[in-house]
């Protein structure tokens, strides 16, 4: 990939989703013609838009009372883009319509160091082939503007505001998903809202998530791991934080539901970063070595329904930096965005 597509957004809720959705509109309705964004290629069940419209108003309900802003993005989003709403809110939701299973070849290695000059990077492990679908917003939100990485729509994903705050998360899999508020859409809310790392952390505790997850939380001199599990949240924090796909909290271990072949996948990722140690936040070529070698470089085995490595990221907090390796990042042209 030698271009990745950027869109600036910014005015009022709808006006943000509808500049997002007019930006992307071709790809965006292409993306959900492909068997409805791809979910009919990843599940043996049929899936059509009648079929999840109950989901997805549940999950709208609980987005509309926790974040009313981000809801009506999402639904000035449809409008740009010349979707059904509820397509729009499909495409924030995919990861939850299509529930967890158990076995997951990659999903996301993700690093953080405050030893020096912070830096948090990751890698980014998806099934559907999504490697087509990235974009970054450079999104003046309510209080903070932020540069975004975005699949197919998401409001949110990963990205660094600038107060000095980089979020990053990983799959992992437990518990009841439920209505809620989506991880990636909460997100977007913490790049948008949080002044430091301590508000961020709240407000990642704060949301009635759809999903579990672990989001890495880095800046101003501190990283912290806030693993969700239902209700729980616990916190994970030091100098130097590593994750894969498996919780590392002694309190949730006991409830992970990935199976012991995507466990020792995911320990072999998380071993594999601590072997190499975290490089300095300046030393790109490190960073890039360490992201885009085996076993972190999840490859694609031509099976649509398998996660791999569609892109990595490394995020600087303190110059407000997002690098981007789109696609396989052993081969991908690097690309950075800088916040003003």
């Amino acid at each position: 990939m030698n271009a990745v597509t950027t869109v600036d957004i910014a005015g009022g809720p709808r006006e943000r989703g509808r500049t997002h959705g007019r930006a992307l509109a071709d790809r965006l309705r292409a993306f959900l013609d492909d068997g409805l964004a791809r979910l009919d290629h990843l599940t043996d069940r049929s899936i059509d838009l009648d079929s999840v419209r109950g989901t997805v108003e549940a999950h709208r309900d609980a987005v509309a009372e926790a974040l009313p802003d981000l809801a009506e993005e999402v639904d000035g989003l449809a409008e740009g883009a010349g979707i059904d709403r509820d397509e729009a809110w499909l495409l924030q939701l995919r990861r939850e319509i299509l529930g967890y299973s158990r076995v997951t070849a990659g999903d996301c290695t993700t690093y953080a160091s405050v030893r020096g000059r912070p830096v948090l990077a990751q890698t980014v492990d998806l099934n559907g082939g999504l490697d087509d679908q990235i974009a970054v917003l450079a999104v003046s939100g309510p209080r903070h503007r932020s540069l975004v990485l975005s699949f197919a729509g998401l409001l949110g994903y990963l990205g660094v505001n600038d107060a000095g705050v980089a979020v990053g998360l990983n799959l992992v899999i437990g518990g009841t998903w439920r209505p809620g508020v989506p991880p990636y859409l909460a997100i977007r809310h913490a790049l948008d809202t949080a002044d430091d790392v301590d508000h961020a952390v709240a407000i990642l505790c704060g949301l009635d998530l759809a999903s579990s997850r672990s989001f890495t939380v880095c800046g101003g001199g501190r990283a912290v791991c806030v693993e969700a599990l239902g209700e729980e949240r616990r916190l994970i924090e030091g100098p130097e934080l590593v994750h894969a796909n498996h919780f590392l909290h002694a309190d949730l271990t006991a409830r992970d539901e990935i199976n012991v072949f995507a466990k020792n996948s995911s320990k072999r990722r998380l071993d594999a970063v601590l072997a190499a140690g975290i490089p300095d936040a300046d030393d790109v070529a490190a960073h890039h070595r360490l992201l885009s070698g085996r076993p972190i470089n999840v490859p694609d085995n031509g099976d649509l329904r398998r996660e791999r490595t569609v892109a990595a990221v490394v995020l600087r907090p303190d110059t407000g930096r997002l690098r981007l390796w789109p696609g396989d990042p052993a081969t991908a042209k690097e690309h950075v965005w800088t916040l003003e």
